[in-house]
């Protein structure tokens, strides 16, 4: 459980205005400082399952946070993942179409750009 003193420090280097809390940004730089206590705590203590139901729990929570920033402000998504050097998984989704232009780009195709491929479908 992060302290006051560090909760504070948290909110001063992540809030996006004078006021800010409990923005997205905030909550995502929080739950990240708890998930990395958290991991430590159970590094020691590997049989102390309830606390790593929480850790589930909060890895959750601060996904489904990512999820919604990457929809409405994308370029604060890119800086609080570098700023906190969280590592995200492409979705299945992106890998293919991904694998696919790399293919279509070996065999010398033109590629569509992206827009083009989802007005089409």
């Amino acid at each position: 459980m992060l302290d006051k003193k560090k909760k504070q420090q948290i909110i001063q280097k992540f809030k996006t205005h004078a006021n800010d809390t409990g923005s997205s940004e905030i909550q995502i730089a929080i739950l990240t400082a708890e998930i990395k206590e958290l991991t430590e705590h159970l590094k020691e203590h590997k049989k102390d399952y309830s606390s790593r139901r929480g850790l589930i729990k909060k890895v959750s929570l601060r996904r489904k946070l990512l999820r919604y920033l990457e929809k409405e402000n994308p370029e604060s998504f890119d800086n609080i993942v570098k700023k906190l050097k969280i590592k995200i998984a492409k979705r299945a989704d992106e890998a293919l179409l991904e694998e696919e232009r790399n293919l279509l780009e070996k065999e010398g195709e033109e590629v569509k750009p992206q827009t083009a491929e989802k007005e089409e479908n």
